[in-house]
């Protein structure tokens, strides 16, 4: 009951911002409900009135010749039905419109919060899930509010305007006629949870098959480079499979259930003209009010069958809008905080307190870690891998909140300042490097698209991209490809450390900037890091010990804690954890 309510209130919130095109909607359902009233008429003024010879005069006037009178009956009934499809036609593209918007709404509405939840949300959901959520379930506001809302509408009206006109011709067959609604409802409501929970198997199966298909284009090179093509056919094959077969069970019980009602109307429609036709013979009715009672019934029954045909699709979507529902109701586990950064930039001094933080009760990272970073200076990380030198900087740019202790931005905790605050004052190099598929322009400056050119040519130089600009056939225009798939290795490492000298924060982060660089662009690199890093802070965390040299301090990570801490030449002289790090590279270069 809870999630119908929820999903109720969804459907209306929606709704609300469309509200006079839905008010129109509603108007253009009940003129064509009055219509639809009306259209069985000319047919019993043929059958009484021309062919059975029964006079028909207006108010006070004389009678109406029967060919002249068929002549009309004919005319209007052609009316009558050309008007019906026109408002039918505007019914639906109003109410496509409508639901077009809403699916819209709620898309953007999932997607932002989408971008609000941490990393660690991600880390435990399959890319495919999510991608199917946003793209396929969101559709599902719109059936439910173009095959839920309107057709009960419809047979609402219908059913009213209906009963009232049939009860005048004949109350007992109207009764007979309306003892059908109660056995449909029983039908669709047998019915109506099991379509559910097999939809919602289906859409699972389904969002299953998008994660496969996903994570099989997005391994492609490890899959080749293993030769592992036929298992990962076989690995889609099963899963395609799967999502078949569920979809093939809905579409029968969807057909069921349209079957069962479909019966239900034929076993009323035989029992009315049963008694309809017992009633002419005993005089009580003529042929033409019985024709109209038939077309009245048929016109009544119609919207029930379609509500038949709608209850397999309103549950189909009602188990994608709650699977929507179900990650709109997930929490960010980050809480925005309300202050802002004096002036919009941050002088840049990082502090951490005492600060320690777990992925899970099993799963420690750091237990207590102190460190202070003034404007201007540049403070390496290392460690082990494994050791939190990442966890560290997730935690300054605040992408995670520490277990204990506190991060300090100016001396302010970051836990109160706004995220997009908080995050305008960090450029981050990460790993692996990120690259969208736009042209290196594009990519260079994302986050700061309107860039001045010299603050962009600065950036290219002190990257090392020159060369690569230069190389290119559309220069800074030229597309890079899926992830950067045009570039190599060390090119977009380096363009992603453009990126980050453009958006020219107070404090610059840099995971492995130099990983995946040769040796002579890396002390390049390091030069240029050197000279940027006036006025900012720059933390820097590397394996390749060659990058820290320079750095004005290294700290180092080991068992959760600052091990180490003192300048390149005095932490092997020293002959700790660092001298241990460094002679392992040493040999192993």
């Amino acid at each position: 009951m809870a999630r119908r309510l929820a999903l109720t209130r969804t459907i209306a919130r929606y709704l609300r911002p469309h509200r006079g095109a839905l008010a129109l909607a509603v108007l253009l359902v009940l003129a064509t409900s009055a219509l639809e009233l009306v259209k069985p008429w000319p047919l019993k003024v043929v059958v009484d009135n021309v062919l059975g010879g029964a006079p028909l005069a207006p108010a006070g006037g004389a009678s109406i010749a029967p060919r002249r009178l068929l002549v009309l009956a004919c005319v209007a009934l052609v009316a009558l039905h050309a008007l019906v499809a026109g408002l039918q036609v505007l019914t639906n593209g109003t109410t496509i419109g409508i639901g077009q918007r809403m699916v819209a709404d709620f898309r953007r509405d999932l997607y932002q919060h989408l971008q609000r939840l941490s990393p660690r949300f991600y880390g435990g959901r399959d890319t495919g899930d999510l991608l199917y959520r946003v793209a396929a379930d969101t559709l599902a506001i719109q059936t439910l509010a173009m095959n839920g809302v309107f057709p009960l509408l419809t047979a609402a009206v219908l059913f009213a305007g209906m009963a009232v006109v049939m009860a005048r011709i004949d109350p007992l067959l109207t009764v007979v006629a309306l003892a059908v609604c109660p056995a449909v409802l029983l039908a669709l409501g047998a019915m109506g949870g099991r379509i559910r929970r097999v939809a919602r198997e289906a859409r699972e199966r389904e969002s299953r098959l998008y994660t496969v298909t996903q994570q099989g284009i997005a391994g492609i090179r490890v899959v080749q480079a293993f030769t592992t093509e036929g298992e990962e056919a076989r690995r889609f094959a099963r899963s395609s499979v799967a999502s078949l077969r569920a979809t093939w069970r809905l579409y029968l019980l969807q057909t069921a259930s349209t079957g069962v009602v479909t019966v239900v109307v034929a076993a009323g429609t035989a029992l009315v003209l049963w008694v309809g036709a017992s009633h002419v013979l005993a005089g009580r009715l003529t042929i033409g009010e019985v024709l109209v009672f038939v077309a009245y019934l048929a016109a009544l029954y119609n919207p029930l069958v379609d509500v038949g045909e709608a209850v397999g699709l309103v549950q189909n979507a009602r188990a994608g809008a709650e699977r929507v529902l179900d990650l709109l109701a997930t929490a960010p586990e980050l809480r925005d905080g309300t202050r802002r950064v004096p002036g919009g930039r941050a002088r840049g001094e990082v502090e951490l307190e005492h600060v320690a933080f777990a992925y899970g009760p099993d799963r420690p990272v750091l237990r207590d870690v102190s460190l202070r970073a003034r404007p201007g200076e540049v403070v390496a990380i290392v460690g082990a891998s494994g050791a939190g030198k990442t966890t560290l900087a997730n935690l300054i740019a605040r992408f995670l909140d520490p277990t204990r202790g506190t991060v300090h931005l100016d001396g302010v905790d970051v836990r109160t300042l706004r995220l997009q605050e908080l995050r305008r004052q960090v450029a981050m190099v990460l790993q692996p490097p990120l690259l969208f598929p736009l042209t290196l322009r594009e990519n260079v400056t994302y986050g700061r698209p309107f860039v001045a050119p010299t603050v962009l040519e600065r950036a290219l130089a002190q990257a090392q991209l020159q060369d690569l600009v230069a190389r290119l056939p559309e220069g800074l225009d030229t597309p890079v490809g899926e992830g950067g798939a045009e570039l190599s290795e060390g090119e977009r490492q380096r363009v992603t450390i453009a990126r980050a000298f453009v958006r020219d924060a107070p404090i610059l982060i840099l995971d492995e900037p130099t990983s995946a660089l040769d040796a002579e662009t890396e002390a390049a690199l390091v030069a240029a890091l050197r000279a940027s890093a006036r006025g900012r802070t720059t933390l820097v965390i590397a394996h390749r010990l060659s990058t820290v040299r320079t750095a004005d301090r290294i700290l180092v990570l080991a068992d959760g804690v600052v091990a180490e801490e003192g300048g390149f030449d005095e932490l092997v002289a020293r002959g700790g954890h660092f001298a241990r790090l460094h002679a392992q590279a040493a040999a192993g270069g």
